[in-house]
């Protein structure tokens, strides 16, 4: 059993401005396979400085492959010719992204690709699509922690642009 011990000084609990909530982020699930190997990233000596979490470097991975014009095509393709065939009882965890790499996944999810009379496919799917093409395209990840420096940057610059508004 867990149990906490009452504090006995006070934390500044107001956000300091600029800074982020919970709200800048979306709960996701990502399959066991490709988040495994996000995890394995998320370990490396390099993600240092700052050290990426998970939702970093998923919301890396979804910018990576929509720097791609045919991002679409290469998600759908994914899913209806490797995903698939995965088997249905795969186990997903639970995890988060930015709102922005949300979206464009989104936008994804409402397209007409997506629609009647095409399968639908879910958000842990085409997260877990852009996450595995990443994976086969560089199974390094060295270039989704430098995308997630990328998005951490422009991150700040919006939240320096709405703050002097």
């Amino acid at each position: 059993m867990f149990t906490t011990k009452p504090t006995t000084h006070q934390h500044h609990t107001t956000l300091p401005s600029g800074s982020r909530n919970n709200d800048d982020v979306i709960e996701t699930r990502l399959w066991l396979e490709e988040h495994n190997w996000l995890y394995g990233l998320l370990h490396r000596k390099d993600n240092v400085s700052p050290t990426f979490r998970l939702p970093d470097l998923i919301s890396a991975s979804v910018s990576l492959v929509f720097t791609h014009q045919d991002a679409p095509k290469r998600i759908f393709q994914f899913m209806g010719s490797e995903l698939v065939l995965r088997s249905l009882q795969t186990p997903r965890r639970r995890e988060s992204m930015w709102r922005q790499q949300y979206q464009l996944l989104l936008e994804l999810q409402r397209s007409p690709a997506n629609r009647h009379p095409n399968p639908k496919f879910q958000l842990d799917q085409l997260t877990t699509a852009c996450v595995a093409l990443c994976r086969g395209l560089d199974q390094s990840g060295d270039g989704i922690l430098l995308q997630a420096r990328r998005n951490m940057a422009a991150r700040a610059h919006q939240g320096t642009e709405t703050t002097s508004d």
